[in-house]
């Protein structure tokens, strides 16, 4: 079950995942992982404070728009303590106007729960990103753009758990 909070400029979205923390370290960081669940765009991220993240476009995101550019999303890593905390900035770059918000921060934390379940608690501070907000709190779902991170939070426990992303 995935809860949301939100105000005026930081959201909370949490999921609580049967897999140890290592496991979904991995399903957030890895390429090989997180193409798999969400949106279906790959991401890169060189670890260290100040490295390089960026989130690629997939082929389905393409043949919806194919005037997107290769970067879905792009940031650097603030902080990352491995399997516990990750912290980044985020800019959606597949929208001009969101784009132009410029980058918001974001936080991964993992914490070990009850026995063999992890809460992983998102937190994004979207100070000066009205239209982002909306979109990662699901507002724009009407319109096809998706659920925002409570569809990616519940698509990543699926595929965590399961296997199998929830439309796979």
């Amino acid at each position: 079950m995935t809860t949301t909070t939100a105000t005026e400029t930081t959201q909370i979205h949490r999921v609580y995942i049967k897999a140890t923390p290592e496991r979904i370290w991995e399903a957030i960081t890895s390429p090989e992982w997180n193409g798999k669940y969400g949106y279906g765009a790959r991401a890169k991220y060189d670890l260290r404070p100040g490295g390089k993240y960026e989130a690629f476009t997939s082929d389905e995101m393409k043949a919806y728009d194919p005037d997107l550019g290769d970067v879905a999303v792009d940031g650097e890593v603030v902080e990352a303590d491995p399997p516990r905390k990750l912290v980044q900035t985020w800019r959606m770059c597949m929208d001009q106007g969101m784009k132009e918000e410029g980058f918001t921060r974001l936080t991964w934390q993992i914490d070990p729960s009850l026995d063999g379940v992890c809460k992983l608690t998102v937190t994004h501070e979207l100070s000066g990103a009205p239209k982002l907000a909306d979109m990662v709190n699901g507002g724009l779902e009407h319109l096809g753009a998706g659920g925002g991170w409570a569809f990616v939070l519940s698509d990543l426990k699926s595929l965590v758990e399961t296997g199998a992303p929830l439309a796979g």
